[in-house]
Protein backbone atom coordinates (compact mmCIF):
# COMPACT_ATOMS: atom_id res chain seq x y z
CA UNK A 1 0.00 0.00 0.00
CA UNK A 2 0.80 3.63 -0.54
CA UNK A 3 1.00 5.76 2.34
CA UNK A 4 1.97 9.48 0.68
CA UNK A 5 4.67 8.11 -1.08
CA UNK A 6 5.57 5.20 1.63
CA UNK A 7 5.06 1.20 -0.45
CA UNK A 8 4.52 -0.40 3.14
CA UNK A 9 3.74 -3.93 2.20
CA UNK A 10 1.25 -6.62 3.16
CA UNK A 11 2.70 -7.92 6.49
CA UNK A 12 2.63 -11.65 7.07
CA UNK A 13 2.25 -12.93 10.31
CA UNK A 14 3.97 -16.49 9.62
CA UNK A 15 5.65 -18.47 12.71
CA UNK A 16 9.14 -20.54 11.71
CA UNK A 17 7.53 -23.60 10.66
CA UNK A 18 5.50 -21.27 8.02
CA UNK A 19 2.06 -21.79 9.48
CA UNK A 20 0.02 -18.64 10.35
CA UNK A 21 0.98 -17.40 14.37
CA UNK A 22 -2.38 -17.00 16.01
CA UNK A 23 -2.93 -13.73 18.52
CA UNK A 24 -1.82 -15.21 21.98
CA UNK A 25 -4.14 -14.30 24.72
CA UNK A 26 -1.91 -12.78 28.15
CA UNK A 27 -2.58 -11.16 30.97
CA UNK A 28 -1.41 -7.48 30.90
CA UNK A 29 1.73 -8.99 33.41
CA UNK A 30 2.69 -10.89 30.24
CA UNK A 31 2.61 -7.73 27.69
CA UNK A 32 6.41 -7.99 26.46
CA UNK A 33 7.29 -4.66 24.25
CA UNK A 34 10.37 -4.97 25.31
CA UNK A 35 12.08 -7.69 23.23
CA UNK A 36 13.33 -7.49 19.53
CA UNK A 37 10.46 -8.56 16.82
CA UNK A 38 6.63 -8.53 16.50
CA UNK A 39 4.05 -9.66 18.77
CA UNK A 40 0.27 -9.79 18.57
CA UNK A 41 -1.72 -9.95 21.57
CA UNK A 42 -4.85 -10.12 22.97
CA UNK A 43 -4.90 -8.51 26.62
CA UNK A 44 -7.19 -9.99 28.88
CA UNK A 45 -8.83 -7.96 31.11
CA UNK A 46 -11.05 -9.66 33.89
CA UNK A 47 -14.45 -9.08 33.74
CA UNK A 48 -16.18 -6.46 36.25
CA UNK A 49 -18.95 -9.68 35.96
CA UNK A 50 -19.35 -12.82 34.77
CA UNK A 51 -17.10 -15.08 33.32
CA UNK A 52 -16.08 -13.73 30.21
CA UNK A 53 -12.87 -11.08 30.06
CA UNK A 54 -12.60 -8.45 28.11
CA UNK A 55 -10.09 -8.80 25.27
CA UNK A 56 -7.49 -5.41 23.90
CA UNK A 57 -6.09 -6.41 20.82
CA UNK A 58 -2.25 -5.12 20.90
CA UNK A 59 0.66 -5.66 18.55
CA UNK A 60 4.08 -4.37 18.67
CA UNK A 61 6.74 -3.81 17.03
CA UNK A 62 10.43 -3.46 18.17
CA UNK A 63 13.01 -2.56 15.99
CA UNK A 64 16.61 -2.67 16.57
CA UNK A 65 17.29 0.83 17.51
CA UNK A 66 14.73 1.01 20.52
CA UNK A 67 15.47 2.60 23.37
CA UNK A 68 14.52 2.10 26.63
CA UNK A 69 11.32 4.69 27.64
CA UNK A 70 11.40 5.40 23.54
CA UNK A 71 8.04 4.53 21.26
CA UNK A 72 5.39 5.52 20.10
CA UNK A 73 1.74 3.91 20.42
CA UNK A 74 -1.39 4.54 18.78
CA UNK A 75 -5.13 3.81 20.23
CA UNK A 76 -8.46 3.69 18.43
CA UNK A 77 -11.75 3.40 20.09
CA UNK A 78 -11.24 5.17 23.15
CA UNK A 79 -14.82 5.80 22.67
CA UNK A 80 -16.48 2.66 21.04
CA UNK A 81 -18.98 4.58 18.53
CA UNK A 82 -15.94 5.94 16.66
CA UNK A 83 -14.59 3.89 13.57
CA UNK A 84 -12.18 5.66 11.75
CA UNK A 85 -9.19 5.22 14.46
CA UNK A 86 -10.12 1.57 14.44
CA UNK A 87 -9.69 0.73 10.49
CA UNK A 88 -7.13 2.89 10.00
CA UNK A 89 -5.22 0.88 12.76
CA UNK A 90 -6.24 -2.33 11.54
CA UNK A 91 -4.74 -1.99 8.28
CA UNK A 92 -1.67 -0.60 9.48
CA UNK A 93 -1.67 -3.66 12.09
CA UNK A 94 -1.13 -6.04 8.39
CA UNK A 95 1.12 -3.49 6.50
CA UNK A 96 3.77 -2.39 8.49
CA UNK A 97 6.44 -4.40 7.99
CA UNK A 98 8.19 -5.48 11.01
CA UNK A 99 12.01 -5.18 9.61
CA UNK A 100 11.49 -2.02 8.63
CA UNK A 101 10.52 -0.76 12.30
CA UNK A 102 13.84 0.79 14.17
CA UNK A 103 12.11 1.78 17.32
CA UNK A 104 9.32 0.82 18.99
CA UNK A 105 5.41 0.78 17.66
CA UNK A 106 2.32 -0.06 19.43
CA UNK A 107 -0.59 -0.36 17.99
CA UNK A 108 -3.89 -0.67 19.70
CA UNK A 109 -7.04 -0.70 17.42
CA UNK A 110 -9.78 -0.58 19.83
CA UNK A 111 -8.77 0.37 23.55
CA UNK A 112 -12.43 0.46 25.11
CA UNK A 113 -13.70 -2.68 24.31
CA UNK A 114 -16.18 -2.93 26.48
CA UNK A 115 -17.57 0.19 24.62
CA UNK A 116 -17.43 -1.39 21.74
CA UNK A 117 -19.21 -4.42 21.71
CA UNK A 118 -22.14 -1.72 21.99
CA UNK A 119 -21.41 0.89 20.05
CA UNK A 120 -21.51 3.67 22.08
CA UNK A 121 -19.54 6.55 23.68
CA UNK A 122 -19.53 5.44 27.25
CA UNK A 123 -19.22 1.81 28.67
CA UNK A 124 -23.04 1.70 28.62
CA UNK A 125 -23.46 -2.16 29.27
CA UNK A 126 -21.08 -2.17 32.67
CA UNK A 127 -19.85 0.74 34.48
CA UNK A 128 -21.68 3.77 31.97
CA UNK A 129 -18.52 5.42 32.51
CA UNK A 130 -16.63 7.48 29.29
CA UNK A 131 -12.96 6.50 29.63
CA UNK A 132 -11.60 9.81 28.21
CA UNK A 133 -12.45 11.48 31.00
CA UNK A 134 -11.53 8.77 33.44
CA UNK A 135 -8.06 9.25 33.53
CA UNK A 136 -8.04 10.55 37.13
CA UNK A 137 -5.99 9.66 40.28
CA UNK A 138 -6.78 6.28 41.69
CA UNK A 139 -8.33 4.78 38.57
CA UNK A 140 -7.92 1.13 38.87
CA UNK A 141 -5.70 1.15 41.45
CA UNK A 142 -8.60 2.49 44.41
CA UNK A 143 -11.54 0.09 45.34
CA UNK A 144 -13.56 2.73 44.89
CA UNK A 145 -12.17 2.94 40.64
CA UNK A 146 -12.26 -0.50 40.43
CA UNK A 147 -14.95 -0.92 37.16
CA UNK A 148 -13.85 -1.86 33.62
CA UNK A 149 -13.04 1.55 32.54
CA UNK A 150 -10.86 2.60 35.18
CA UNK A 151 -9.13 -1.01 34.78
CA UNK A 152 -8.16 -0.36 31.07
CA UNK A 153 -7.12 3.22 32.78
CA UNK A 154 -4.31 1.05 34.76
CA UNK A 155 -3.48 -0.81 32.03
CA UNK A 156 -2.69 1.79 30.02
CA UNK A 157 -0.71 3.59 32.49
CA UNK A 158 1.64 0.35 34.09
CA UNK A 159 1.73 -1.33 30.61
CA UNK A 160 2.19 1.27 27.72
CA UNK A 161 3.14 4.32 28.98
CA UNK A 162 6.68 2.88 30.25
CA UNK A 163 7.74 2.45 27.38
CA UNK A 164 6.65 4.96 25.00
CA UNK A 165 6.94 9.01 24.81
CA UNK A 166 4.46 10.00 21.48
CA UNK A 167 1.20 9.07 21.77
CA UNK A 168 -1.82 9.39 19.25
CA UNK A 169 -5.35 8.91 20.22
CA UNK A 170 -7.68 8.51 16.99
CA UNK A 171 -11.18 10.44 17.37
CA UNK A 172 -13.78 11.07 15.26
CA UNK A 173 -17.54 12.81 15.92
CA UNK A 174 -19.12 9.70 16.90
CA UNK A 175 -23.06 10.18 16.98
CA UNK A 176 -22.62 13.55 19.14
CA UNK A 177 -20.69 16.21 16.93
CA UNK A 178 -20.38 16.75 13.35
CA UNK A 179 -16.59 17.56 12.92
CA UNK A 180 -14.49 19.06 11.24
CA UNK A 181 -11.63 17.15 10.02
CA UNK A 182 -8.30 17.82 12.20
CA UNK A 183 -5.31 17.18 14.36
CA UNK A 184 -4.76 18.38 17.72
CA UNK A 185 -1.39 18.77 19.30
CA UNK A 186 -0.90 19.81 22.87
CA UNK A 187 1.29 23.09 23.49
CA UNK A 188 4.87 23.21 25.31
CA UNK A 189 6.44 25.84 27.27
CA UNK A 190 9.22 25.38 25.44
CA UNK A 191 8.87 26.88 21.77
CA UNK A 192 11.18 24.36 19.96
CA UNK A 193 9.20 21.27 21.43
CA UNK A 194 5.75 23.19 20.11
CA UNK A 195 6.88 24.00 17.00
CA UNK A 196 8.07 20.51 16.53
CA UNK A 197 4.59 18.95 17.96
CA UNK A 198 3.14 21.47 15.24
CA UNK A 199 5.36 19.86 12.35
CA UNK A 200 4.06 16.38 13.31
CA UNK A 201 0.52 17.33 13.93
CA UNK A 202 0.67 18.87 9.62
CA UNK A 203 1.53 15.76 8.51
CA UNK A 204 -1.85 14.03 8.69
CA UNK A 205 -2.54 15.94 5.85
CA UNK A 206 -5.89 17.54 7.52
CA UNK A 207 -7.27 20.93 6.40
CA UNK A 208 -7.12 22.45 10.15
CA UNK A 209 -4.38 21.45 13.00
CA UNK A 210 -5.87 22.14 16.39
CA UNK A 211 -3.17 23.78 19.30
CA UNK A 212 -4.66 22.49 22.26
CA UNK A 213 -3.78 24.46 25.72
CA UNK A 214 -1.23 22.90 28.31
CA UNK A 215 -3.87 20.71 30.17
CA UNK A 216 -4.86 20.87 34.22
CA UNK A 217 -3.96 18.48 36.90
CA UNK A 218 -7.33 17.52 36.73
CA UNK A 219 -8.23 16.87 33.11
CA UNK A 220 -9.13 13.04 32.58
CA UNK A 221 -8.68 13.08 29.42
CA UNK A 222 -6.25 9.90 27.69
CA UNK A 223 -3.52 12.65 26.04
CA UNK A 224 -3.78 14.76 28.66
CA UNK A 225 -2.83 11.93 30.87
CA UNK A 226 -0.24 11.34 28.93
CA UNK A 227 1.14 14.93 28.57
CA UNK A 228 1.69 15.20 32.55
CA UNK A 229 3.98 12.32 32.05
CA UNK A 230 5.76 13.79 29.69
CA UNK A 231 4.87 12.67 26.73
CA UNK A 232 4.48 14.38 23.35
CA UNK A 233 0.63 13.74 22.52
CA UNK A 234 -1.74 14.49 19.80
CA UNK A 235 -5.86 13.74 19.16
CA UNK A 236 -7.76 13.80 16.15
CA UNK A 237 -11.15 14.25 14.66
CA UNK A 238 -11.70 12.32 11.76
CA UNK A 239 -15.64 11.72 10.97
CA UNK A 240 -18.71 11.76 12.29
CA UNK A 241 -22.12 9.81 12.61
CA UNK A 242 -20.86 6.74 14.06
CA UNK A 243 -19.70 5.93 10.05
CA UNK A 244 -16.30 5.16 8.37
CA UNK A 245 -15.33 8.38 6.51
CA UNK A 246 -12.95 7.59 3.96
CA UNK A 247 -10.38 10.84 4.13
CA UNK A 248 -10.45 10.83 7.75
CA UNK A 249 -9.06 6.77 7.44
CA UNK A 250 -6.60 7.87 4.91
CA UNK A 251 -5.45 10.96 7.40
CA UNK A 252 -5.04 8.32 10.07
CA UNK A 253 -2.66 5.98 8.10
CA UNK A 254 -0.85 8.41 6.70
CA UNK A 255 -0.24 10.57 9.80
CA UNK A 256 0.79 7.78 11.79
CA UNK A 257 3.07 6.76 9.58
CA UNK A 258 4.64 10.12 8.98
CA UNK A 259 5.08 10.22 12.87
CA UNK A 260 6.70 7.30 12.75
CA UNK A 261 9.26 7.88 10.41
CA UNK A 262 10.05 11.80 11.47
CA UNK A 263 10.76 9.95 15.18
CA UNK A 264 13.00 7.36 13.74
CA UNK A 265 10.78 4.81 14.79
CA UNK A 266 10.13 3.38 11.54
CA UNK A 267 12.47 3.34 8.68
CA UNK A 268 11.61 4.74 5.59
CA UNK A 269 10.33 8.32 3.66
CA UNK A 270 7.28 9.93 3.09
CA UNK A 271 5.87 12.80 1.02
CA UNK A 272 2.89 15.80 2.31
CA UNK A 273 -0.72 14.95 1.15
CA UNK A 274 -3.72 17.00 0.44
CA UNK A 275 -3.87 20.26 2.69
CA UNK A 276 -0.44 20.11 3.89
CA UNK A 277 0.83 19.22 0.16
CA UNK A 278 -0.98 22.55 -1.06
CA UNK A 279 0.01 24.63 1.99
CA UNK A 280 -3.80 25.11 2.43
CA UNK A 281 -3.81 23.68 6.49
CA UNK A 282 -4.98 26.61 8.58
CA UNK A 283 -3.55 26.58 12.69
CA UNK A 284 -6.22 27.14 14.99
CA UNK A 285 -6.43 27.34 18.39
CA UNK A 286 -9.08 24.92 20.56
CA UNK A 287 -12.19 26.12 21.44
CA UNK A 288 -13.09 27.52 25.22
CA UNK A 289 -15.63 29.60 26.22
CA UNK A 290 -16.63 31.91 24.53
CA UNK A 291 -15.60 30.11 21.12
CA UNK A 292 -18.19 26.91 22.63
CA UNK A 293 -22.08 28.07 22.29
CA UNK A 294 -24.11 25.81 24.13
CA UNK A 295 -27.66 25.34 23.73
CA UNK A 296 -29.53 27.79 26.28
CA UNK A 297 -32.91 25.44 25.87
CA UNK A 298 -33.65 22.06 24.55
CA UNK A 299 -34.47 21.89 20.88
CA UNK A 300 -33.51 21.03 17.27
CA UNK A 301 -30.27 22.84 16.20
CA UNK A 302 -30.85 23.66 12.20
CA UNK A 303 -27.10 24.74 11.02
CA UNK A 304 -26.36 27.36 8.45
CA UNK A 305 -22.43 26.66 7.96
CA UNK A 306 -20.48 23.69 7.52
CA UNK A 307 -18.04 22.39 9.71
CA UNK A 308 -14.36 23.44 8.40
CA UNK A 309 -15.86 26.88 7.17
CA UNK A 310 -14.96 29.92 8.34
CA UNK A 311 -16.81 32.17 10.54
CA UNK A 312 -16.98 35.70 11.93
CA UNK A 313 -17.05 37.09 15.08
CA UNK A 314 -21.24 37.93 15.51
CA UNK A 315 -22.65 35.79 12.38
CA UNK A 316 -25.60 33.84 13.32
CA UNK A 317 -24.19 29.89 12.00
CA UNK A 318 -27.26 28.11 13.10
CA UNK A 319 -30.67 28.24 14.54
CA UNK A 320 -32.07 27.03 17.15
CA UNK A 321 -35.96 25.46 17.34
CA UNK A 322 -38.41 25.35 20.02
CA UNK A 323 -41.16 23.03 18.18
CA UNK A 324 -43.58 23.36 21.29
CA UNK A 325 -43.41 27.21 20.74
CA UNK A 326 -44.50 27.42 16.83
CA UNK A 327 -45.36 30.44 16.12
CA UNK A 328 -41.84 32.11 17.70
CA UNK A 329 -38.59 32.81 15.48
CA UNK A 330 -36.03 30.17 16.51
CA UNK A 331 -33.26 31.17 18.77
CA UNK A 332 -30.26 32.43 16.90
CA UNK A 333 -26.59 30.75 17.47
CA UNK A 334 -24.19 33.28 17.19
CA UNK A 335 -20.35 33.01 16.79
CA UNK A 336 -18.10 34.53 19.60
CA UNK A 337 -15.19 34.80 17.81
CA UNK A 338 -13.77 34.76 13.37
CA UNK A 339 -12.18 32.04 13.07
CA UNK A 340 -13.48 28.11 12.06
CA UNK A 341 -16.53 25.93 12.73
CA UNK A 342 -14.22 22.91 14.21
CA UNK A 343 -17.33 21.43 15.51
CA UNK A 344 -21.35 21.34 15.90
CA UNK A 345 -23.92 19.52 17.00
CA UNK A 346 -24.67 16.15 14.50
CA UNK A 347 -28.34 14.96 15.90
CA UNK A 348 -30.87 17.51 15.05
CA UNK A 349 -32.42 17.18 18.67
CA UNK A 350 -30.24 18.71 21.35
CA UNK A 351 -30.44 18.95 25.11
CA UNK A 352 -30.00 22.17 27.00
CA UNK A 353 -26.01 22.70 28.12
CA UNK A 354 -25.14 20.91 25.48
CA UNK A 355 -22.51 21.92 22.53
CA UNK A 356 -23.57 23.27 19.64
CA UNK A 357 -20.74 24.97 17.77
CA UNK A 358 -17.13 25.02 18.87
CA UNK A 359 -14.93 27.74 16.87
CA UNK A 360 -11.43 27.70 16.64
CA UNK A 361 -9.70 30.99 16.35
CA UNK A 362 -7.07 31.23 13.69
CA UNK A 363 -3.52 31.43 15.12
CA UNK A 364 -1.02 33.56 12.35
CA UNK A 365 2.45 32.54 13.10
Amino acid sequence: MMLGGVKIRSASRRGRTGTDVPREVIPPSALDVESAGRRDFWVALPPTSGSVPHLIPLTVMVGTEAKPGKGLVVFGGTHGNEYEGPVAIKHLVRAIRTEEVLGRIIMVPVLNVAAFKTGSRENSADDGLNLNRAFVKGAGTSPALSSITHRIVAFVRDCIWPHVHMVIDLHSGGEALCCARYVSFTDHADPECAAKREEVARWFGTPLVVRRPIPNAKSGLLIDDAERQGKMTFGSELGWGASVDIRGVRYAQHGVVAAAIHDRQLGGKTLPIDHHLDGTQHLVEQGTEPAIVSAPHPGHYEPLVECGERVVLGQTVGYLHDFYRMDEEPHPIVAATDGFVIAQAWNARVEQGQTVVNVGREVHN
